[in-house]
């Protein structure tokens, strides 16, 4: 304690359980700073997950289905997740068995960039299903 005294810093106790204990002489509220600093570099490091969704109904045309589905296949190779969600108008939640068939055909034509990590699920008046991007081999 006297030599950190003598040095203007701070006695700190790494461990207190082995015997003697173990200390070191540093500035605590430098440590405390790197500490922060450190903990922030990690945050902004971690990756982000972004989620892209693409929006169709139970009948839409081939030209605008294989549209949406280039978007999709952009957005799983820049490795964004995929929520594509058929929305049913009015009386068309009839025909919920086809908007399941256009998701399901969705996913299989995105198989080589994604993986769908649910089945279609009928929400309400919306059906969704969400792919994640495939792992890139390095």
């Amino acid at each position: 304690m006297a030599m950190a005294d003598e040095l203007g810093l701070d006695l700190v106790e790494i461990t207190a359980k082995s015997d003697p204990p173990v200390c070191k002489i540093l500035d605590y509220s430098k440590y405390l700073y790197q500490q922060r600093k450190k903990a922030k570099e990690m945050k902004s490091n971690s990756a982000k997950i972004v989620i892209k969704e693409i929006r169709f109904g139970p009948n839409t045309d081939e030209h605008d289905f294989q549209f949406k589905l280039k978007h999709a296949q952009e957005f799983l190779q820049e490795g964004s997740k995929v929520k594509a969600s058929i929305f049913f108008r009015g009386r068309s939640i009839q025909f919920a068995d086809q908007g399941e068939k256009q998701l399901l055909r969705f996913a299989v034509e995105l198989e080589e960039y994604g993986r769908a990590e649910n089945m279609p699920v009928l929400e309400g008046k919306r059906m969704t299903m969400m792919l994640a991007p495939l792992k890139k081999k390095q």
